[in-house]
């Protein structure tokens, strides 16, 4: 398994933005497919991005499409999620996971073997 320790949330007002880092160690962070997951209060755990193990090929939730985007630094072994125009129904704890299906970009958080801790952001109106 590798470890995943997110960063980079806060409070924002609804038309900001924000950027999430995940910092990887312990394997080959070449190794793995990386995703952004959330959950919000009373609700059950979403997908929210997902990027390959060479950064080639993202995909996302309807919900954040345009105006979310996933990237990753294999030099520096660390996946970024820019949000922008931010919205409160985006306000959630925010989870970086890894899959050893490197190739994959599932939004199915059963394929996840690894995750952080969260870090929460907060949107207000």
């Amino acid at each position: 398994q590798v470890q995943l320790v997110e960063s980079g949330g806060g409070l924002v007002q609804a038309g900001g933005s924000l950027r999430l880092s995940c910092a990887a160690s312990g394997r080959t962070f070449r190794g793995y497919a990386m995703g952004w997951f959330r959950q919000a209060p009373g609700k059950a755990r979403e997908f929210v991005a997902t990027i390959n193990w060479s950064g080639g090929t993202t995909y996302y939730a309807d919900s954040v499409k345009g105006r979310f985007t996933i990237s990753r630094d294999n030099a520096k072994n660390t996946v970024a999620l820019l949000m922008n125009s931010l919205k409160p129904e985006d306000t959630a704890t925010y989870y970086c996971a890894a899959t050893g299906k490197r190739w994959a970009v599932t939004s199915e958080a059963a394929d996840y073997d690894s995750w952080g801790q969260g870090t929460q952001v907060t949107v207000s109106s």
